[in-house]
């Protein structure tokens, strides 16, 4: 009968009545700006070109490129478990955001003719749960993944070029790093690691410090060590970088990674690099000497003093620069020390700016933090069969999944929606001159409240005015930079 009926009211204001409409609400109005950037990006049309869909084309009600979409929005809007899409189908800003249609047509639902058909051409709202689990299924496959890793690094190439009217960095610095990721349950190749006190997954990943884009990822056993197959992943890696982002790329590494087969192939490869390397009781004897205060009262402000020798660990083939880091801090009985390890001469990288390019680390381990803090990715697959349906054993029963490959692929998915994500943050802070973190990004662009009117040809989104005014300023932004998208 058309009437709306209060859904409750509140006891602490008898006034207040709460009650559903059956209007275009969303709270997440942002999405269309991850759709703009994806789209300059260009980056699902390239994945769509190369991945293999071994889907029936008579048979799609869901296009690759939707599929796409729909998976890297809500991660990035913070929808993180795959069920979050059957509530959303029917949220305005997603069907406009992740649609290939054009006009008002995504908002629209399928006329009662073909609403009989089995297979319409036109998706009654975003792809459901199952759906998107076929697709992390398909995009398991070996070639598919090979596509992921390859868009991830080329939305970072294509973003910096934008900015750059199209050339490459001079230097860029490859930050590599393991990145523990909790996993609650028994995943295929997860296991407990002590070091971390938990069940995980121990994936490696790579990004660009001076950018903040992370380049690749790999996901690894839970209990392998931090260089477990580093030089199979940073090799291939730096050929890739020099090729689309900069002209000459460094590699900074934390202490677990430094061994013979990854050092010796940088070296051949004639990579510069930088790692912390831990301490040993070789190590320390060395620094013994040096580990003594200058004469005179100690300075209110922290000292610092270096000391360089060659070193040759027992697994090494050979002599390399190693510098000890002794640092004072005032107020504090011990001096604290650590050795560095590069193949950088003492001419060309002297010992303080050595450690000033070392702690520059801090920022891609925030980087790091980020994709898992902020986005978090749930790497829950694993190989579950179903025993009944419909209260009897099934017929036929499906191949069991390459649960790993699938994890892996929700791994690569997460990434690509942090790019997407960090675009928009960098955009964002060219606008406004500050400082701006995902989370605080999600909450006050993305995740924005917002009401789709539809006339005759048009949808308009409406929204407040305090977040149209940081849309404004991004869009502006948006606007003046120019994406090369090359085939």
């Amino acid at each position: 009968m058309g009437e709306n009926l209060a859904l409750f009211s509140a006891d602490f204001n008898g006034s207040l009545r709460i009650e559903p409409r059956p209007e275009r609400l969303t709270s997440d109005a942002g999405a269309v700006i991850l759709r703009e950037i994806l789209e300059r990006l260009g980056i699902v049309g390239w994945m769509v070109d190369r991945l293999r869909d071994p889907r029936d084309p008579d048979l799609i009600t869901h296009p690759l490129a939707e599929l796409l979409r729909t998976a890297v929005l809500l991660i990035a809007q913070g929808w993180r478990d795959q069920d979050d899409a059957d509530a959303l189908r029917d949220d305005p800003a997603l069907r406009l955001a992740a649609s290939d249609r054009k006009g008002t047509s995504p908002l629209l639902g399928r006329s009662a003719g073909q609403r009989s058909n089995r297979n319409p051409v036109v998706p009654d709202g975003l792809a459901s749960q199952p759906t998107l689990s076929r697709l992390y299924r398909m995009l398991g496959e070996s070639p598919n993944r090979s596509v992921l890793r390859e868009a991830l690094l080329l939305a970072a190439a294509r973003r910096q070029k934008a900015l750059r009217d199209g050339h490459r960095l001079r230097y860029a610095t490859i930050d590599i790093d393991g990145l523990p990721i909790d996993v609650h349950g028994h995943q295929p190749g997860s296991a407990h690691n002590g070091h971390y006190h938990g069940r995980i997954y121990h994936p490696i990943v790579a990004a660009i410090a001076e950018t903040g884009d992370l380049l690749d990822v790999r996901l690894r056993k839970g209990n392998v060590h931090g260089a477990s197959g580093a030089m199979e992943f940073v090799l291939p890696l730096l050929d890739r970088v020099e090729k689309e982002i900069c002209q000459v790329a460094s590699v900074r590494m934390d202490a677990g990674f430094p061994e013979e087969n990854l050092l010796a192939a940088l070296e051949v490869r004639g990579t510069p690099y930088v790692a912390r390397v831990r301490n040993n009781k070789l190590l320390n004897e060395a620094a013994a000497p040096y580990l003594k205060r200058p004469a005179g009262r100690p300075p209110a402000e922290p000292r610092t003093w270096f000391h360089e020798m060659r070193y040759q660990a027992g697994s090494w083939s050979l002599p390399r620069r190693v510098v000890l880091v002794v640092l004072e801090r005032p107020g504090e009985l011990f001096l604290h020390h650590f050795w560095l390890i590069t193949n950088w001469p003492p001419e060309q990288m002297e010992a303080d700016d050595l450690l000033a390019l070392y702690r520059e680390r801090g920022t891609a381990e925030g980087h790091f933090g980020e994709l898992k803090s902020v986005l978090e990715p749930a790497l829950s697959s694993a190989p579950r069969q179903k025993s009944h349906y419909r209260g009897s054993e099934p017929k036929k029963r499906t191949t069991p999944v390459d649960s790993f490959a699938q994890n892996e692929v929700i791994l690569l998915l997460h990434a690509l929606a942090y790019n997407v994500m960090h675009a928009a943050r960098v955009l964002m802070e060219r606008a406004t001159g500050e400082g701006w973190s995902l989370l605080r990004l999600r909450e006050r662009v993305l995740r924005t409240a917002g009401r789709a009117l539809l006339h005759a040809r048009r949808v308009v989104l409406v929204i407040g005015e305090a977040p149209a005014k940081l849309w404004r300023q991004l869009w502006r932004e948006l606007q003046g930079i120019r994406f090369v998208v090359e085939g």
